[in-house]
C-alpha cells in the first residue's frame, strides 16, 4: 500500500512514517517544515527506497494536486496539524488556518483524486484527530465515540470544526474515511515544549519543573509507537465512515505523572544530592484548563482487537532513557520560536 502522511516530520507523523515503511508500506512524507518538524525525526527510514519526502503545505492547493497525481496513494492519513494549546491561545489565527483551511484542501484535493481515478474501494482518507474535541471530563466517566462536542481551546475548536469536514466530505461526496481521537501522546522524539519532554529537559538544566494550578489535571497517556500501530490498523481495517477512540488506559494526574519522571531521573542521571522533585514549581494555570480526559477504547478493542502494549510505567522509562541518549536531537530544538517560554497566558 502506499501511504501519504501529513506532518510526517512531526512526533506522532513520523512514529506512523516509520512503522509503515517497516512493514512494507511505500511512504510519501508531506511536511511544510514548521517550527515543530524535524527530519531527524525520519532520518531512520529516509535512504530506504520505499519513503519520499515532499516539502509542502496542506493550505497549497497545487502543490496538493501535483502530490496527488505524481505519487497515486491509496490512502491518506492526515496528521498535519497546529497542535500545543498554549500557542492557540496567544495566536489562534494560525490554528484555524492550518487544521480548518488546511483539512479542507487536504479533503477536497483527495476527493478529486479520487473522482479521477474512478472512485477505487480501496482508497481511504484517514483524519488523525484528538480528545479533547470532547471538553472536559468530571471525575467519572470516559469519551466514547458518541460523546457530543464541546472543544474549549481554541485548538480543540480548530480539531473539532475538521473533524465536522471529513463527516461531511463523507456523508456529501461519498469520500471513504475513517477517523480516530486519541488521548495524549508521549515517547521519543516528543518536540520539547510539550509536558514531559519540558519536565525531562529542565530537570537535567536544574530549572524549574512547572506544573499548571495544584497539578490535579488527569491526562489518559498512550505512549507514541502504540499510537501508531493503531493507526494503521484502523486504517487498514476499519469500517468506511466510522471513528475509533484510541486511548492508553494510562490516567494519571499532571502532578503523579511529574513525580514519576522524577524518580526514573533519581534513578538513571542521580543529583549529587537531593531529588529533582525538589524542582517542582506550581504556576498559574492555563485559561480554561480542562480537569480531565479519558477515553473508553471500548470500540477499537472488540471490533478491531487492540489494546495498548506499553504501560505508562514502562512508556516513561522507555522516554526517559531515550532523552538521556539523544541530546543531539533535542538540543537544537530548544532555540527554535517560544520554546522554554511560558505561553498560553493571553487570555
Amino acid at each position: 500500500m502506499k501511504l501519504l502522511v501529513t506532518g510526517g516530520a512531526g512526533f506522532i507523523g513520523s512514529a506512523v512514517v516509520r512503522l509503515a515503511v517497516a512493514r512494507g508500506h511505500a511512504v510519501v512524507n508531506l511536511d511544510a517544515l514548521s517550527y515543530a518538524a524535524c527530519l531527524q525525526n525520519v532520518a531512520s527510514v529516509a535512504d530506504n527506497p520505499l519513503y519520499a519526502f515532499e516539502h509542502a503545505d496542506i493550505r497549497d492547493r497545487a502543490a496538493l494536486e501535483r502530490i496527488f497525481a505524481t505519487h497515486r496513494p491509496d490512502a491518506v492519513m492526515h496528521l498535519a496539524a497546529e497542535t500545543h494549546v498554549d500557542r492557540s491561545i496567544d495566536g489562534p489565527g494560525d490554528f484555524i488556518s492550518t487544521n480548518v483551511t488546511g483539512t479542507y484542501e487536504m479533503l477536497d484535493a483527495a476527493r478529486r483524486f479520487w473522482d479521477g481515478e474512478g472512485r477505487p474501494k480501496r482508497f481511504r482518507f484517514h483524519h488523525i484527530s484528538t480528545d479533547e474535541v470532547f471538553g472536559s471530563l468530571s471525575p467519572a466517566g470516559l469519551f466514547t465515540e458518541t460523546t457530543p462536542y464541546d472543544p474549549r481551546s481554541p485548538y480543540a475548536a480548530s480539531k473539532a470544526a475538521s473533524d465536522h469536514l471529513v463527516r461531511a466530505w463523507h456523508h456529501t461526496y461519498g469520500l471513504p474515511v475513517v477517523m480516530t481521537n486519541c488521548s495524549n501522546n508521549y515517547g521519543p522524539f516528543h518536540f520539547p515544549e510539550k509536558l514531559i519532554p519540558v519536565i525531562i529537559l529542565n530537570a537535567l538544566a536544574g530549572k524549574p519543573l512547572p506544573i499548571y494550578g495544584d497539578g490535579s489535571n488527569i491526562r489518559d497517556w498512550l505512549y507514541v509507537d502504540d499510537h501508531a500501530d493503531a493507526l494503521l490498523l484502523v486504517l487498514e481495517k476499519g469500517q468506511t465512515g466510522r471513528n475509533y477512540n484510541i486511548g492508553g488506559e494510562n490516567e494519571r494526574s499532571n502532578l503523579e505523572l511529574v513525580r514519576a519522571l522524577c524518580a526514573l531521573l533519581d534513578e538513571k542521571r542521580p543529583l549529587a544530592q537531593g531529588s529533582y522533585a525538589e524542582q517542582i514549581t506550581f504556576v498559574t494555570d492555563r485559561p480554561g484548563h480542562d480537569v480531565r480526559y479519558a477515553i473508553d477504547p471500548t470500540r477499537i478493542r472488540t471490533e478491531l482487537g487492540w489494546r495498548p502494549s506499553v504501560t505508562v510505567e514502562e512508556g516513561l522509562a522507555r522516554t526517559v532513557d531515550w532523552y538521556l541518549a539523544n541530546e543531539g536531537w533535542w538540543r537544537p530544538l530548544q532555540n527554535r520560536a517560544g520554546v522554554g517560554q511560558r505561553l498560553g497566558v493571553k487570555a
